[in-house]
């Protein structure tokens, strides 16, 4: 399958390396100015948008026009880009990925793997399988309602609800499979809804052999045939590690706010935890929260960790998949206070977009002797 990028730029240069880099990761590239890219945006369908910022007003409408344009669809954006200081402000003008210029082949080989991750991912969770099913609903600690399923994907439904539902609100549905007597318990937050009671819910924690029964259930029922899974990155090196989340240094890093599946192993110990990524180095790393916030999911963490203290040296295994460009609120509330977690990884995690690249790491490297961060 091939995927389409609208690539948005001046220079030739970057066009002449960019152009087989992506073509070698299954995506024909189309390439024009900014006024053209206002048009193209309008009338076509792009999965990946690639802009440079040599002009930062007209990059910044034409990442604005991408997320706009593709209703129901996702973009993954990339931008080239000049000035290593201004990246906070590239990040914040809508670009997911960022390749500074001039364009070094080995760091945009494996940004692009990255963002083509993204891109089959993003095509995969808008396959949408129309059904009518009756749907029991709840909203945290309220009563049951009903509703009806109008359509089902991987990571979420489109329903109509009995009763006006609100955005950003947890809820609890219970639903069988059409054509098969397979019950689905779920929880999800809503991330749109409308004032007749339509909403649509993305699914949250969802345990891995429900996970299983859905993607079957797609792929079987999908009217097309849906792309294939992204290759998990392996290329990376754990450097930290917490309760509440890691840092991993790799030249593939996904996006700030994406979700993703990191498989950590060590000899006969394993794993699996998801998470959000809070932070992106392009180029270098990334840190990750993890969006396991309950005693067990943490205490699996927390053996992993005293395994690698008894065994110094010893160096994890890791695989990390990406599963969507963007999670919900729900990353960051956990069920147990952060004080409780005593984290400082964790915490730095959080508060790092008052620090440039340099400050970020300074401080992470000074966390290092500390109990709560084990260096690989």
């Amino acid at each position: 399958m091939t995927f389409n990028a609208l690539l948005v730029s001046k220079d030739e240069d970057a066009a002449d390396v960019l152009t087989p880099l992506l073509s070698r990761c299954g995506v024909s590239v189309a390439c024009c100015g900014y006024p053209e890219a206002m048009c193209r945006l309008a009338e076509e369908k792009f999965d990946s948008v690639i802009v440079d910022f040599d002009d930062p007003h007209s990059a910044s409408l034409v990442l604005q026009n991408a997320s706009q344009s593709n209703a129901g669809v996702t973009v993954v954006t990339v931008a080239l880009l000049s000035d290593k200081t201004k990246v906070r402000n590239v990040f914040g003008a809508g670009a997911n990925f960022i390749l500074y210029k001039p364009i070094a082949v080995e760091q945009a080989e494996s940004s692009l793997r990255a963002a083509t991750a993204l891109i089959k991912r993003e095509r995969r969770r808008s396959f949408r399988v129309p059904v009518q099913v009756p749907i029991q609903l709840q909203i945290e600690n309220g009563p049951p309602f009903e509703g009806i399923l109008l359509d089902l994907s991987e990571d979420g439904v489109d329903m109509l609800a009995a009763q006006p539902l609100h955005p950003g609100a947890t809820i609890s549905a219970q639903f069988n499979l059409p054509d098969s007597n397979t019950e689905i318990q779920i929880s999800g937050e809503i991330a749109w809804a409308s004032p007749n009671g339509q909403a649509g819910v993305r699914f949250i924690d969802v345990p891995e052999h429900l996970r299983a029964t859905l993607k079957t259930w797609v792929s079987a029922n999908a009217p097309q045939t849906l792309p294939p899974d992204p290759e998990p990155v392996s290329q990376c090196t754990l450097t930290d590690l917490s309760l509440g989340g890691c840092y991993i240094e790799t030249e593939s890093p996904f996006p700030e706010r994406s979700g993703i599946t990191l498989c950590l192993k060590a000899e006969d110990m394993e794993v699996q935890a998801e998470g959000s990524v809070r932070v992106m180095h392009p180029g270098f790393g990334m840190g990750i929260e993890f969006a396991a916030h309950t005693i067990d999911e943490r205490a699996q963490v927390a053996r992993f960790i005293g395994f690698l203290t008894s065994r110094p040296g010893t160096l994890p295994a890791l695989l990390i998949t990406p599963r969507t460009l963007a999670v919900g609120n729900h990353y960051n509330q956990p069920e147990a206070p952060t004080e409780e977690l005593e984290d400082a990884l964790l915490e730095l995690l959080r508060s790092h977009e008052s620090l440039n690249q340099e400050e970020f790491l300074q401080k992470l490297r000074q966390q290092r002797s500390s109990e709560e961060v084990t260096p690989a």
